[in-house]
């Protein structure tokens, strides 16, 4: 099934902060992968967000504008995991060898 992989991730962070105090408003977010489709809640989540900014802004375009700074922001995350373990292992070589 497309997208169990989302839904499961926001599941087991629901799970891991049910005990969170009721003031805060949480969200699991972590069904989002770089390539892989978004979990139900991150969805919902970024569509509110997207027309809270175009009716802030009043720019149709904001919506998209959110995407790709949520986009670049991920895959930022996943260069600095990989720079990370090149400078653990001493080289590209050894990287590609794992991949």
């Amino acid at each position: 099934m497309v997208g169990a992989a989302a839904s499961s991730a926001e599941q087991a962070k629901r799970r891991k902060y049910e005990n969170l105090d009721s003031s805060f408003i949480f969200v699991p977010f972590g069904g989002v992968e770089t390539l892989g489709p978004w979990g139900p809640e991150a969805r919902a989540l970024f569509k509110e967000l997207s027309k809270r900014v175009i009716k802030s802004t009043g720019d149709p375009r904001a919506g998209s504008y959110l995407g790709q700074r949520i986009s670049l922001a991920i895959q930022r995350g996943n260069a600095a995991s990989i720079l990370e373990t090149v400078r653990r292992c001493g080289g590209f070589e050894d990287v590609l060898d794992f991949i």
